[in-house]
């Protein structure tokens, strides 16, 4: 059975890690901050810090926008359902907001709906790769905390450059300039969680993109306590998957790239993106034409396994939550209006891409992609 998700930790990763454990150094330390170097150098940010967990790093990027306690936080209904409890439990109001069934993000108009409802604040999960169009969302004012669990590494292409790009791979392998994901809000997130495109195996970093603005949360930083902080024997795997991410990514794409095109001939989609550098190749995902149970009994037939997308997100969370409801017994949180966020969490699954995969496993799943009922 070829499984949806598999691991890219290499022997390189392995004895990072082992080395880390040979010299007795498994807590925050010299690891934690060589970390830090990479990650300034990869986003392009001013500073950052690792942390344990992703609810750490919201609970001080929203401490970081200076709001009051119960202020409305306006997160997507697609993102990872840690963020819904991680807002509630910094002492903020989860707003949830519907997404675009083209993208599965939000938009400006959806965000703007939100602001009339009272937010102040949106995390904006960037899902499955996907970069949102933010020029109208940064338009709207407010603060806006990206989260890059599954869109480090993308970018948007700066216009003098989209003409030339090629040009300049060909001649000299001058890096493409662009802004790159995690430096279009106040403040970015990435988690490192096990299924996001980078990995320590859990953990996260939380970013300032702007030197204006990183005082306000290195002084915040000031308090972290040991146990909040990201252990060196995590840092170590981090630190050599961001190494190698760009080696990883690469393959991710060529494999992206086959599979999308064996879509187009299928009756299912995949969501619109840029597939050259505004999206980074998570999974791929395919919106079903047909029920997912359905979908996964013809894929499992030919040894192949996929998991829905968004099983783990808000919308996921929360409806797992209403099945256990007794009758009289009504959901803390509403997200009645997200309607394409709905449809998407039970259409949408996610099948195998990573580089481990063989060229004949590829293979394999590009035409059972292109053959879905």
């Amino acid at each position: 059975m070829i499984q949806t998700f598999s691991s890219t930790i290499r022997r390189k990763e392995m004895d990072a890690v082992l080395t880390c454990m040979v010299d007795e150094k498994i807590g925050p330390g010299e690891i934690n901050s060589r970390l830090i170097t990479t990650v300034k150098e990869f986003f392009g940010v001013a500073g950052a810090f690792a942390l344990r967990s992703p609810d750490i790093a919201v609970t001080y990027a929203l401490k970081a926008c200076g709001i009051e306690p119960g202020t409305k936080v306006m997160i997507s209904a697609l993102a990872p359902g840690w963020q819904l409890f991680a807002v509630k439990e910094a002492g903020y109001e989860p707003l949830i907001l519907d997404v675009d069934p083209a993208t599965a993000c939000m938009t400006a108009p959806i965000i703007e709906e939100g602001i009339k409802n009272g937010g102040r604040v949106v995390i904006l999960h960037e899902p499955l790769g996907i970069l949102p169009d933010f020029e109208p969302i940064l338009g709207l004012g407010i603060p806006v905390i990206e989260d890059v669990s599954q869109s480090a590494g993308a970018m948007i292409v700066a216009p003098q450059e989209e003409g030339a790009q090629n040009k300049k791979e060909e001649s000299d392998g001058e890096e493409i300039k662009g802004k790159k994901a995690g430096t279009f809000g106040i403040f970015s997130i990435c988690a490192l969680e096990e299924h996001d495109v980078i990995t320590a195996g859990g953990g996260a970093i939380v970013m300032s993109p702007g030197r204006r603005e990183w005082p306000v949360l290195k002084q915040l930083s000031d308090d972290l306590t040991g146990i909040q902080m990201l252990p060196d024997i995590n840092a170590a795997l981090a630190l050599v998957q961001f190494k190698e991410f760009k080696r990883n990514e690469t393959l991710r794409k060529e494999i992206f790239a086959l599979y999308n095109r064996s879509i187009m001939a299928g009756k299912n989609k995949t969501f619109v993106r840029d597939l050259e550098y505004g999206s980074t190749a998570f999974s791929f995902p395919v919106i079903l034409n047909s029920g997912f149970k359905e979908v996964k009994q013809y894929v499992s037939k030919k040894d192949v396994e996929i998991c829905s997308a968004f099983a783990d997100s808000i919308i996921g969370v929360l409806e797992k939550m209403k099945e256990n409801l007794l009758e009289e017994e009504k959901l803390p949180y509403d997200y009645s209006n997200c309607k394409s966020a709905k449809s998407l969490y039970l259409r949408t699954a996610l099948f195998p891409l990573y580089p481990r995969l063989t060229k004949s496993q590829i293979d394999k799943i590009s035409k059972i992609v292109g053959t879905l009922p």
